[in-house]
């Protein structure tokens, strides 16, 4: 197939692109810069110059494509419902949502989970509802981790190198849905032969707790296993309104894509991966 994808130089863009390419995919790739033009390159796709804003160049590129994948994050809901717009209506269409928007699961969930999202991704619902409407599949991804690991490093590793220890929200008990990035850039090349309408939570299956994850983040950084706890409100401080996405307590089961789409995350031991 041809494929367009938006975020192609970004954290899952550049493993969804080499996931793509090994499957033997064409892949064109949207390059606001001359350093995005340059990684998709690299990367083997044939970048295609402007932004999420150049809805003519989106449309464009979606209608010489077989299927499109968007990753690239829109900085508003208003906006990235315009690039889906543009790119929807030409053949498949993949879209990027998360596991947020479930807020707490009480236990294992699964995609028909009601939803009760923090803040933050409250604006999804109304995005991903037309979406889907007009026959789009939409991924949720959990909280990624492998190779750069840029949100947990951000928010907890890195300042937690700096203290001595890393932190976590509260008592640490709520569980973290987590997911490899290479896992999840299978899902989205699975997804491709996904029926019209249809919804996945990417998550590997394996939900430690906050506490567990930041211990072994401690002794991946060389501090030897020491955390600190810190309130909602210090966290709030610290890392503005992500703070409550990170308190939530969820855990998810990839039933639904292992069955529709034969996916099995590959890895399944995250704590290894951090504390490694």
């Amino acid at each position: 197939m041809k494929v367009f994808v938006t975020g192609a130089s970004g954290y899952i863009g550049r493993a969804t692109v080499a996931a793509l390419r090994r499957h033997g995919h064409a892949v064109e790739a949207l390059a606001r810069t001359d350093v995005s033009a340059a990684a998709v390159s690299e990367a083997g796709a044939t970048p295609v110059r402007g932004g999420l804003a150049d809805l003519d160049v989106l449309a464009g590129a979606a209608r010489r494509a077989d299927a499109v994948i968007h990753l690239a994050q829109a900085d508003s809901g208003e906006a990235d419902l315009a690039a889906a717009t543009a790119m929807q209506g030409h053949g498949t269409y993949v879209h990027t949502g998360g596991t947020w928007v479930y807020g707490d699961t009480n236990g294992i969930a699964d995609e028909d989970a009601p939803w009760n999202p923090p803040a933050l991704v409250a604006w999804r619902e109304e995005v991903e509802l037309k979406i889907l409407a007009a026959g789009g599949v939409v991924i949720r991804p959990g909280l990624l981790y492998g190779r750069e690991n840029r949100l947990i490093d951000v928010f907890f590793t890195q300042p937690g190198k700096a203290s001595g220890a890393i932190p976590y929200i509260g008592d640490g008990t709520n569980h973290w849905s987590l997911v490899h990035v290479d896992d999840l850039a299978d899902l989205y090349v699975r997804a491709l032969d996904a029926k019209p309408g249809s919804v996945y939570v990417g998550v590997g299956g394996v939900d430690p707790t906050a506490r567990e994850i930041a211990t072994a983040l401690s002794h991946g950084a060389g501090l030897e296993g020491r955390t600190v706890s810190l309130s909602l409100e210090q966290a709030r401080e610290q890392m503005g309104p992500i703070a409550d996405a990170f308190a939530l307590d969820q855990r998810f089961t990839p039933a639904r894509a292992r069955t529709e789409l034969g996916w099995t995350p590959r890895h399944t031991d995250p704590l290894a991966e951090f504390a490694g």
